[in-house]
């Protein structure tokens, strides 16, 4: 068991959380939630050790073993692939050679009388009881395992970890981690760089194989399938909910209603007191009672709602000027990068008014699609955009094009028109830019907080199809909810690129699956798409 004692963060004179105690169990998978800036992050780096708290610790029993996958990693790039996954196994093999050293000094020395020799004995044997202890594992095919679940192929092993992006990066520390077996693992935001396949994987490996977890995520359906225990930080302290995470929303509602009923109670009571003390102060016979009241008043806790609920926020689209009938028709279209083939043979007809996913592997194609639809690459084939087809196009590095003089604030008031212009700082407050924050420049803000504002100006752009490339990897539920209403009710047509199922569920009607170097057409939602791959693979496992 590992336990959390007592802990709290300060800085620059704010306390981030206090008095923060709880224990971890074997096979407790718990989701760390709260809205961003809570302090989800810094608590994950404190059980990890790599932060310290400002009071109090962690305790752990000496021979346990955490791990800790950050949302942002430096790696070093002197190693294949292979190699570099093949170091989760280090401690053994570092075990297994100096077993083997000791061993034979062992048999080369002959001072069997003296401390030195009776203290390699002691270390052989406190060694070998601890190595044979371990279950008898093929590495290497341990290594393949898990580097194929995260999406590898054979072909990548041997490849160095430098040709590789971040988010492929990103996948070998992950399975260095899952391949240590750790007693604890700490996962910060694991699903932004994966696709579906690989977070189906995971989950299972999670679910079936690991000990306990600790996860944030944004990924609703990837926390609700893992999950058992849900752990809330808000306003410096956390709720401990023994439930995963859809249940602990309907547990969470019933708390703030209570708090709101007793928050509203007490501030009636407050009223009260203080208009007696403003009548009768100054009342002579009335002043032990004044007196008292004033003493009880300042001695009161007064009761604090957690965090302002935004779902009522509705944020909608100006209605999109009418496009042709077909805005997006591809026939026998293709596409490569010198001799790597990406697609080739690709048809697909897309409709006005229609809401659609492009789902399947990283590097499958799917975001070289809509360069071609935007006119960004050559190819080879026919592709048209249709009458009138007026784009908003939301790509990864969207950020980058916001105008870095600019504040928060002007940025959206440039381009909000009608009734929306009174809404301007409810909706920043809604995608998380409050206070201060709606008054700083654009060239300050972190990569996560330019993603969420250039989302804000497309979501108020009157368009009629919006292109959207993964556009909730930096969002919160809130926030994804908010979003997910407006796209749900925008007039025009959809594409999007996303492997956020929770997202995609309920907002999409077609699937096209990218893969194999073609594009496949799928009638159903994702729920249905879902299903079928499912059946497909284990087809394959049969086969």
């Amino acid at each position: 068991m590992i336990t959390v004692n007592d802990i709290a963060v300060e800085f620059g004179g704010t306390t981030l959380f206090s008095e923060v105690t709880f224990a971890i169990n074997e096979n407790d998978k718990i989701a760390l939630m709260g809205k961003n800036g809570a302090g989800k992050s810094t608590l994950l780096k404190i059980v990890a050790g790599v932060n310290k708290p400002t009071k109090g610790g962690i305790s752990a029993p000496k021979e346990a073993v955490i791990a800790y996958l950050p949302q942002h990693l430096l790696t070093r790039d002197d190693a294949t692939v292979i190699e570099e996954t093949s170091k989760a196994f280090a401690d053994i093999f570092a075990m297994k050679d100096e077993i083997d050293a000791i061993n034979e000094q062992l048999t080369i020395r002959t001072d069997y009388e003296s401390d030195e020799y009776m203290k390699l004995i002691e270390r052989v044997s406190e060694l070998s009881e601890k190595f044979y202890s371990i279950e008898e594992i093929n590495y290497e095919a341990e290594v393949e395992k898990v580097l194929k679940g995260l999406g590898f192929e054979r072909e990548d092993f041997n490849r160095s970890t430098s040709e590789f992006s971040g988010g492929w990066r990103m996948r070998i520390e992950l399975a260095k981690i899952l391949l240590k077996k750790p007693d604890l693992i700490l996962l910060d935001e694991p699903t932004n760089h994966l696709d579906m396949e690989s977070i189906q994987w995971l989950e299972e490996f999670l679910i079936n194989q690991a000990k306990a977890v600790m996860v944030i995520s944004h990924d609703r359906a990837f926390v609700d399938n893992i999950t058992n225990r849900t752990i809330e930080v808000t306003m410096g302290r956390i709720y401990d909910y023994k439930a995963k995470y859809s249940q602990y929303l309907e547990l969470r509602k019933d708390r703030r209603a209570h708090q709101q009923k007793a928050y509203e109670e007490q501030q009636k009571f407050i009223a009260e007191n203080q208009a007696f003390i403003e009548r009768f102060r100054g009342t002579f016979s009335k002043t032990e009672q004044v007196q008292s009241r004033v003493r009880m008043l300042e001695k009161l806790e007064i009761i604090e709602v957690d965090e302002v609920d935004t779902s009522a926020l509705k944020l909608k689209f100006p209605p999109s000027p009418r496009s042709g009938q077909y805005p997006v028709v591809v026939e026998h279209l293709g596409k490569k990068y010198d001799d790597h083939v990406v697609f080739d043979n690709a048809n697909m007809v897309i409709e006005r008014g229609q809401k659609v996913a492009f789902v399947g592997k990283n590097g499958e194609g799917k975001s070289t699609m809509i360069k071609a639809i935007m006119g960004e690459i050559d190819y080879t084939g026919k592709l048209e955009v249709g009458h009138n087809a007026q784009i908003g196009y939301f790509a990864q590095n969207q950020a980058a094009l916001l105008d870095g003089e600019l504040t928060v604030f002007d940025t959206i008031d440039r381009i909000a028109v009608g009734d929306i212009r009174t809404q301007i700082k409810n909706i920043l407050g809604a995608f998380m830019f409050s206070g201060d924050d709606i008054q700083k420049k654009v060239k300050v803000l972190s990569g996560g907080e330019r993603t969420r504002l250039a989302m804000i100006k497309l979501l108020l752009e009157p368009v009629n199809v919006l292109i959207l490339d993964e556009p909730t990897n930096h969002l919160d539920m809130k926030t994804k909810d908010i979003i997910k209403d407006a796209l749900r009710d925008f007039d025009g047509t959809l594409i999007l690129v996303s492997h956020d199922r929770d997202f995609l569920d309920g907002l999409v009607t077609k699937v096209f699956e990218f893969g194999h170097k073609r594009v496949k057409e799928h009638f159903e939602d994702i729920k249905g798409f879902l299903a079928l791959k499912k059946m497909e693979h284990l087809k394959d496992i049969e086969k």
